[in-house]
């Protein structure tokens, strides 16, 4: 598998959002950090991974048709692309909720990923149960 593939892990099984756990969508261009991620995710039985990608131009598109409620992002990308898939995600009809998650933060890219839409600003090694939270929505 490439890291531009993009690869839905689960078919959509819901009649709607809401219903069963939140089903989560990874967008980061290093395919050993979207493994990773997933597999740690996965572990929880918390949340279902529905796919990953590290591929932008149809990340939108592929997280909707795998039936994404949330999108966990890494917006520091080689075809400067991030805050643009950030404000994709948001603005979408049905907007998905937006997960950044980044291996060095900075200020001005925290405020402008906000603005852009995302819910939270997460550095990549944050703990599993703590990420769970922010996922669920159980903190902001």
């Amino acid at each position: 598998m490439s890291a531009a593939s993009s690869t839905p892990l689960n078919p959509p099984r819901r009649s709607g959002k809401g219903v069963g756990p939140p089903r989560i969508y990874i967008l980061d261009e290093r395919e050993s950090v979207r493994h990773a991620l997933a597999d740690r995710l996965a572990r929880t039985m918390s949340v279902a991974v529905v796919g990953e990608s590290g591929e932008a131009s149809r990340a939108l598109q592929a997280a909707q048709e795998a039936g994404a409620d949330v999108v966990l992002v890494e917006i520091k990308r080689g075809d400067g692309m991030g805050l643009e898939l950030v404000r994709q995600f948001s603005a979408a009809p049905e907007p998905l909720r937006v997960v950044v998650l980044t291996s060095y933060p900075t200020e001005w890219e925290e405020a402008a990923a906000k603005r852009a839409g995302a819910s939270v600003y997460l550095l990549k090694d944050i703990h599993t149960e703590e990420l769970l939270q922010y996922i669920l929505g159980d903190r902001s």
